[in-house]
């Protein structure tokens, strides 16, 4: 048995908005949405370099999942991203998004910061210190 890839599919509010906060404010490209057609999608795939996040409404993730029927959006979920190009994409994002983490070096040899996406998640951007 060999584990491969994780692809985290998040609960959120409204599938369009997140993934227009993606595209528009951090860059990431929309790989897949369903349905293909109609104005309320149910979810959505979208990638950035290597990184992937699944986004699927909340209602259509409760029906999928009945367990999930009292968590909220958001849920106090973190996701460490490591990339290269850290200080630039800072920059890039300082003022375009919701930065509650500004970029520093930590203790644990990465520079690094932190930002709330449109749903409550927070994404950790982290770059190795050479």
């Amino acid at each position: 048995m060999k584990l491969e890839t994780i692809v985290p599919n998040l609960m959120v509010e409204d599938v369009r908005q997140t993934i227009n906060y993606y595209h528009g404010v951090l860059g990431f490209d929309t790989v897949s949405v369903l349905p293909e057609s109609g104005d309320e999608l149910d979810w959505a795939r979208v990638k950035k370099g290597n990184v992937e996040i699944m986004f699927q409404s909340e209602d259509s993730l409760k029906k999928d999942i009945p367990e999930l029927r009292d968590e909220e959006p958001g849920g106090g979920l973190t996701l460490f991203i490591k990339m290269t190009g850290v200080n630039e994409y800072y920059d890039y994002l300082y003022t375009s998004s919701d930065v509650v983490d500004h970029i520093k070096d930590t203790h644990y040899g990465m520079r690094e910061f932190t930002i709330r996406d449109v749903n409550g998640y927070y994404l950790t951007f982290a770059e190795e210190i050479s």
